[in-house]
């Protein structure tokens, strides 16, 4: 049964999942008509295990195709129901594409979207052909679900020196895609949009076959880490100096970075909150 201590209103318990999902038969995180996803999937099997209409709130909006590790999600009911009798019983409904890691109770204020520290994503590439060397390898399937299977010889050394110019807190217009609903939001609040973050670790790593990219940030503009891949693929390539970084964040225009990486190389790893330690952290 949740502790008492942490919900101040009988009526409602509220909770903290961490949900792992294989993004690539879903239209995104959040619920669309007629479309699946996996927020609408979570709140279809809420109903049909516990019996209340409710929708779960996620840290982010992960698009179609984007994978998640660490999907940090809040969830309130009125069904008093022990978190780890919740986790078993959604667990046992939910396709096997989408699996709750953690299930805990948290205070009755807590929300997925507040208070957030950080978040982590990685971004992993096939390199088909290595530089100097036009024999191609071959992405198996099982890696070309979760990877971007890219044709081009990629220079590691290059896309290590953008990625690390990037750290620090920058205006990221130039990585940002158009997002009508945060545009909508900031019009109805009367407040301007605001594209700067902070940027706290970015680099390259090569994991076997596959090329890794790392990001740990204050939060990302809609594709924005899709945006930052896709130049560094392209100065991998040598289409873009390496040092252009600086340049394009100044320019503040999308049209100055390179292309929109695909969604199957993302994955959502890590969500750290303020004053709600990850179960690492608390474990530690």
């Amino acid at each position: 049964m949740p502790d008492s201590t942490l919900q101040p209103d009988a009526a409602t318990y509220t909770f903290r999942l961490t949900l792992a999902y294989d993004g690539t038969d879903f239209f995104g995180w959040q619920v669309q008509p007629e479309l699946r996803t996996i927020q609408g999937t979570l709140a279809e099997v809420i109903r049909e295990t516990i019996g209340e209409e409710t929708l779960p709130q996620g840290s982010g909006r992960t698009d179609t195709g984007v994978h998640a590790v660490g999907q940090t999600v809040s969830l309130t009911l009125k069904a008093d129901i022990p978190a780890d009798r919740l986790h078993r019983a959604l667990n046992r409904r939910l396709p096997s594409a989408i699996r709750i890691l953690t299930c805990e109770s948290a205070p009755a204020d807590f929300h997925a979207r507040a208070n957030v520290l950080n978040k982590t994503y990685e971004y992993r590439i096939f390199p088909r052909r290595t530089p100097g060397n036009r024999e191609e390898r071959i992405c198996l399937p099982h890696i070309a679900r979760y990877a971007w299977d890219c044709r081009w010889p990629l220079h590691l050394e290059p896309m290590q020196q953008a990625a690390a110019a990037l750290i620090g807190t920058h205006d990221f217009s130039s990585f940002a895609a158009r997002d009508p609903d945060r545009k909508r939001r900031a019009e109805e609040s009367g407040e301007p949009l605001n594209n700067i973050r902070t940027i706290f670790s970015s680099e390259w790593l090569r994991h076997d076959d596959v090329f890794v990219y790392r990001v740990t940030g204050s939060g990302f503009l809609h594709h924005m880490v899709r945006n930052i891949v896709g130049t560094c693929v392209e100065i991998g390539a040598a289409r873009i100096p390496a040092d252009s970084i600086p340049a394009i964040l100044a320019a503040k225009q999308r049209v100055a970075a390179g292309a929109t990486a695909p969604p199957q190389g993302l994955h959502m790893m890590q969500v750290v909150y303020l004053d709600h330690p990850t179960t690492e952290e608390a474990s530690a």
